[in-house]
């Protein structure tokens, strides 16, 4: 059986780290897309330090001929794409009345759009092949909303509709695409927040606690492993019992 390849786009990030550290650890071959150079190449060294062999692929998921570019380029060097993960998302906070065109559309550009491009880009190249694995990671915020995260809230939600609609277009073909829907998560940049609020969100997570990169990672491994061929069109969500539907 020829080795899987996976692109983990916003792999450099928290939860993307974890992703690309468990698809390695599945047997897979993984590139880690990225926009920060500096900081990316940071990343892969410590990666390297602890036995982690990853590719790196520039791409603004923004923008489509950067992400068209960044897979081929990526294919010709580590060989062909069966698994796509698209975990690239930024966020920009503000209540509507204070939300400016400009910080709407960052995060519609960057969530919804990348989404929307990335998928188009693989799922044209693993038609043709017959397999692959698309998982798209969106949030309990897609699902419920928050305040000051209209534009996240609507990106997120838009995730799962791309999902619905793509997964019943290749069902046939040999290629699945499911949602993954995070609650909070304790990354480095959540790390960060006062404790003071760490604590009140926690307050609303009836498991008591915030999950850790690795829980999301193993769901995506399942997601993107030969034995999720009987599941797509889903969105599974890993939230502590945040929010339930």
């Amino acid at each position: 059986m020829n080795q899987h390849v996976a692109m983990v786009t916003g792999g450099t990030g928290g939860i993307g780290t974890a992703i690309c550290r468990e698809l390695a650890a599945q047997g897979m071959k993984v590139i880690a897309g990225y926009r920060n150079k500096e900081k990316a190449t940071l990343w892969l060294e410590q990666q390297q330090a602890q036995g982690f062999d990853f590719e790196l692929a520039y791409m603004d998921v923004s923008d489509y001929e950067s992400c068209f570019h960044s897979f081929i380029s990526a294919e010709e060097v580590v060989g062909p794409i069966s698994v796509l993960v698209n975990a690239a998302g930024i966020t920009k906070d503000k209540v509507l009345k204070k939300m400016t065109p400009d910080l709407w559309q960052q995060v519609i550009d960057t969530n919804l759009t990348g989404t929307f491009n990335m998928c188009r880009i693989a799922s044209t190249c693993m038609v043709e092949r017959g397999y692959g694995r698309i998982i798209n990671i969106s949030s309990v915020n897609g699902r419920k909303g928050q305040f000051g995260q209209v534009n996240y809230a609507a990106s997120k939600a838009g995730i799962h509709g791309i999902t619905m609609s793509l997964s019943q277009e290749l069902a046939r073909k040999g290629v699945t695409v499911n949602t993954l829907s995070p609650g909070y998560v304790m990354t480095e940049m959540v790390a960060k927040v006062p404790e003071e609020v760490l604590e009140s969100i926690k307050g609303q997570i009836p498991v008591g606690r915030l999950g850790e990169p690795a829980e999301i990672a193993h769901a995506v491994a399942f997601l993107a492993s030969e034995r999720a061929s009987f599941m797509t069109g889903s969105d599974l969500s890993i939230n502590g019992g945040m929010h339930m539907y």
